[in-house]
């Protein structure tokens, strides 16, 4: 059968992904929305759209009927599932079948058999691929030490945790399901080994569905946070030609032993020290990180799966041409736990790419987005916003490629990973290829910390809020209507500085909590132009940095004798400054804080907008530092909100199920001696 509509059953970068290969082969495209994704870019470059009442995953895209509905409603002939939501649902591809559509994804068998990583473990065992044992948690020793939960269903990291100490396997195990059945809809979990350093190793492979399977080479996804890969690279860096060859064979015997068709990824976790490497479960689907093969084969993984649904023979050249890298660029907070942002990109740029979801004619530059300028990023779905990878003759040269083009990124309104991906592609041990899926961990990277400036050790927040005091004055002078001609804030005989305050990140209302780092910067203005004045800040002193010029849109300081240009960009109380030490929102205090604006000390503030799904304390209790307070549910994972200190819990205005905006206040702990 030839397709010539296809729907869709998902959203975001996926979507347009599909959408774009669809264009070029001639098929016309459906796309199902929710409500919360009604502004975002797939659905305006669909030929036709469905709206799926609702915002929520489960009233949505995991509503396998009414995606089915919309398809036939639309006149559609095929159903592609993309990945995550139902693309790994046997029961979904059967209703398609039913429906008389084409699934194009394997079979729903193939699907059903691969979709419990515990069966699939067992079948796996029996073709000889080498797995991992399963541990009872009943029966757990500290011999079996460390473990890792994981969802039997689904994948992306969600229900799946690491469990170090015997009395953290219970509630471990309840964590992990409760993610699990929020994400897909089944709450079963299993139990395995952990093993310390390993690599996350993956075989890409074609099947045919009559026993003819091809490899087209693999991945390694190790650089993982929250056991969700955030750096992708193939080929593999540093395995023995031997290794690789039997890594691709038994990728190639799982994929037969199902008799596999289409596209699909086999994933190993791969021990370097001794060469070993065990089957940890098969996406029947395509996966996010599919780019990097399409560059180093020039295939298009997308058509394959559309060949594969017509019923096409194999037929791919599969030799490899350099070395590509991807980054995911993720709305969260790398410092805070990884927390998910929402907000609006009020500035989205990456510069010099080559390709927006094509293949890369040569080598450069691919970015796969799923929002654009302006699109608001929501709290109900993944916070992943984009995909860039960069190709080139070499992994040396692809790791530097694709550290450039994010530097040079430009991207306001919500905080990112983008720092962070910069750290781990220029960290030494990472352009060494010594990998293992606690990289971040091992390296404290996850926390950030400090930044390292050309020109010393200096927190990078202080230097930012001097430009921005600089170029927040000149855009208020641009702004004047009488004496444009004099300088800002210009005295002949100048007695006190002018001073700006800020707090770090964009705050609603424009103030901070009561336990926030203050910046303050004093300036002066002259006929020389500004100087600065000594302020009591914890790592600069004013005398050290030096203004060189200021616009309304940039400002150039000097430190120890380098030059670097700040730009800035002001909305209101909110500024973000860029330059080539990364992005840094500030917002600018207010000189007279208005006191209905404050919180009460020990204000435990909504870190983002979400759900409350549980309450582990009652008003009057006491906590100890630490203590789970309460849990929200935002974008399909659960973080913790924990007491900061020891204390009582004086106020709880909150209740489970409730919405709650960031900067909301979810409870107050009082610690003894301070006024209440």
């Amino acid at each position: 059968m030839t397709i010539t509509r296809l729907l869709v059953a998902n959203r975001g970068e996926i979507a347009r992904r599909v959408f774009r290969t669809c264009r070029r082969l001639g098929i016309e495209t459906v796309a199902v929305f929710s409500d919360a994704d009604a502004d975002l870019p797939f659905v305006r470059e669909a030929d036709l759209t469905v709206r799926l009442p609702g915002s929520t995953p489960a009233e949505t895209y995991l509503r396998g009927d009414l995606v089915v509905e919309a398809a036939e409603r639309a006149g559609a002939d095929a159903v592609h599932p993309g990945y995550g939501f139902l693309s790994e649902n046997a029961d979904f591809a059967r209703r398609v079948l039913d429906a008389g559509l084409v699934w194009v994804g394997p079979s729903p068998e193939s699907i059903e058999v691969m979709g419990s990583k515990v069966e699939a473990k067992r079948l796996m065992e029996k073709a000889g691929v080498p797995v991992l044992g399963e541990v009872d948690p009943a029966d757990v020793t500290e011999a079996d030490l460390p473990l890792l939960v994981k969802a039997s269903a689904g994948g992306g990291g969600r229900g799946m945790r690491v469990v170090r100490t015997l009395d953290d396997v219970a509630r471990q195990v309840d964590l992990a399901a409760n993610e699990a059945a929020s994400a897909f809809g089944d709450p079963a979990v299993f139990v395995e080994p952990y093993v310390e350093r390993g690599r996350h190793v993956e075989v890409q492979v074609m099947g045919d569905g009559h026993g003819d399977v091809l490899v087209l080479g693999e991945r390694d996804c190790s650089v993982q946070r929250r056991h969700q890969k955030v750096v992708e690279e193939t080929p593999a860096p540093g395995l023995d030609p031997v290794t690789r060859h039997s890594l691709h064979e038994a990728a190639r015997r799982a994929a037969e032993t199902i008799g596999y068709s289409g596209v699909g990824t086999v994933e190993f976790l791969y021990d370097p020290r001794t060469e070993r490497f065990w089957f940890l479960e098969m996406n029947t689907r395509l996966q996010v990180e599919h780019p990097v093969t399409e560059c180093v084969t020039g295939a298009d993984l997308v058509e394959l799966q559309l060949m594969a649904a017509e019923g096409a023979g194999l037929s791919v050249d599969a030799s490899e041409t350099g070395h590509a890298v991807e980054a995911r660029l993720y709305a969260e907070d790398p410092t805070r736990d990884w927390q998910p942002q929402s907000g609006t990109l009020t500035r989205f740029e990456i510069p010099e790419v080559d390709a927006t979801f094509g293949r890369l004619r040569d080598f450069g530059v691919r970015v796969d987005a799923g929002f654009g300028e302006g699109d608001e990023v929501g709290t109900h779905y993944d916070a992943m916003l984009a995909k860039v990878i960069a190709w080139a003759p070499t992994r040396g040269e692809a790791l530097r490629r694709l550290a450039g083009a994010l530097r040079r990124a430009r991207i306001h309104g919500v905080r990112t990973n983008r720092d962070l991906l910069v750290e781990v592609l220029t960290h030494p041990a990472f352009v060494a290829a010594d990998l293992s899926t606690g990289f971040l961990q091992e390296h404290e990277l996850a926390a950030l910390g400090e930044r390292h400036y050309g020109w010393g050790a200096v927190i990078p927040v202080e230097v930012s809020a001097h430009a921005a005091a600089l170029t927040i004055a000149e855009h208020t002078a641009a702004g004047r209507r009488v004496q444009q001609r004099i300088p800002v804030a210009w005295r002949n005989v100048p007695s006190q500085p002018q001073v700006v305050s800020f707090v770090e990140g964009h705050r609603a209302g424009g103030h901070g909590a009561p336990d926030e780092l203050v910046h303050e910067v004093a300036w002066t203005a002259g006929r020389d132009g500004y100087r600065f004045a000594h302020q009591d800040e914890p790592a600069l002193d004013a005398t050290s940095i030096r203004a060189v010029s200021a616009t309304s849109e940039a400002a150039v300081l000097e430190v120890n004798g380098v030059e670097t240009t700040f730009e800035v960009t002001v909305r209101g109380d909110l500024v973000d400054v860029d330059s080539v030490h990364g992005h840094v929102a500030l917002t600018r205090l207010p000189r007279f804080a208005d006191p209905a604006d404050q919180v009460a000390t020990g204000s435990l503030l909504a870190p983002m907008p979400g759900s409350v799904v549980t309450l582990a304390v009652r008003a009057g209790e006491r906590v100890t530092a630490g203590q789970t307070v309460i849990v929200l549910e935002a974008m399909k994972m659960q973080h913790t909100v924990a007491a900061p200190h020891d204390g009582t819990v004086t106020d709880l205005p909150v209740a489970v199920g409730e919405q709650v905006a960031a900067g909301a206040v979810l409870a107050v702990v009082h610690t003894e001696g301070e006024p209440a």
